[in-house]
């Protein structure tokens, strides 16, 4: 989940614009290359950033967490979503082929380990990628997390997120037949991979609406309009890992492997009204990582740009470079 909202320009706390000193295409195998960019201190403490979705790609804004004197910031677009090629392809993409290029490009980079910052979706990846390579993360920044349970999505596509916002419900339901709403993550699969791409997009840009409408404290329920070709990318990937659980095998995968990660020092962020994400998973997960802090953001919904959580963000990320 988490599709980037806001403008982000006008956030004073947030570090300026900068441009990457290197971007590259990566080949990954099994048809796929993937976008990645450095931008900050070659020689700074090296952080990667996994965005959301599945499907969302990343922007500019997420370099401006981050001192770029002092770190080393990492990008890339996973599998079939922004600059990775081929777009929106869901072939051999897979949580485990995004852990698998996540630690090529730590190879090809030259890096031993790092800090995984994540938001969302990219808080699940980051997850599932440290309880495999805990050997390599230095630390752990989660925000919005998402743990990729039959629960959470029931919540979000089951009509409980729909008890608070009714009306936005009402148009992302309303394009389903009622027969089909029992399920509506299969009912709109079959429209988002109908071979008929007028189709395909407008269901994607229905499904993209429809979370983007809750992911802000200050939403009004409109989604807005997406642009067809990040819309499709983006909900028809999201559609493939929810409609298979993540391709972790297991409901609760997450929380049955904390042991894993319970010695790595993390940070948990997490807004109080989070409709898309909401908290009973970061406090969940919380009780499980001992090495992990819980800050509960009071006035804040789910996207990276809530000012409160793009607030704390900075000053975590500022603190850890002061003990590096």
């Amino acid at each position: 989940m988490d599709k980037f909202s806001g403008q982000m320009s006008a956030v004073k706390f947030l570090y300026p614009a900068i441009e990457p000193f290197d971007r590259r295409m990566l080949d990954v195998g099994d048809g796929h290359t993937v976008y990645v960019e450095q931008s900050g201190n070659e020689k700074g403490q090296p952080v990667i950033v996994l965005h959301g979705g599945p499907g969302g790609g990343c922007s500019p804004a997420m370099r401006r967490y981050f001192d770029p004197r002092k770190y080393r910031i990492i990008l890339f677009d996973q599998r079939g979503c922004g600059r990775s090629k081929p777009h929106a392809s869901v072939e051999n993409n897979t949580t485990w082929h995004l852990v698998a290029d996540i630690e090529r490009i730590r190879d090809a980079l030259g890096i031993s380990d790092w800090i995984v910052f994540g938001g969302s979706w990219g808080a699940t990846l980051a997850l599932v990628y440290a309880q495999n390579h805990a050997q390599h993360v230095r630390h752990l920044v989660l925000r919005g997390v998402f743990t990729m349970t039959k629960a959470e999505l029931t919540w979000f596509y089951g009509g409980g997120a729909g008890r608070f916002w009714p009306e936005t419900w009402a148009r992302f339901q309303d394009l389903i037949p009622e027969c089909e709403r029992a399920d509506m993550i299969a009912a709109y699969n079959r429209r988002l991979f109908s071979g008929e791409r007028a189709e395909e997009i407008r269901y994607a840009k229905a499904w993209s609406a429809w979370e983007n409408a809750l992911a802000t404290i200050q939403s009004t329920g409109q989604g807005g309009d997406s642009p067809a070709d990040y819309a499709r990318a983006f909900a028809r990937l999201e559609n493939h890992y929810f409609m298979k659980g993540g391709f972790l095998g297991q409901d609760g995968y997450i929380y049955e492997n904390m042991d894993k990660i319970s010695h790595v020092p993390g940070v948990i962020v997490q807004g109080r009204y989070d409709m898309i994400c909401p908290p009973d998973a970061a406090y969940r997960l919380s009780k499980l990582w001992p090495a992990a802090d819980l800050k509960i953001i009071p006035v804040a919904g789910h996207a990276l740009s809530e000012p409160g959580i793009s607030a704390e963000l900075v000053k975590i990320m500022d603190r850890l470079t002061v003990r590096a």
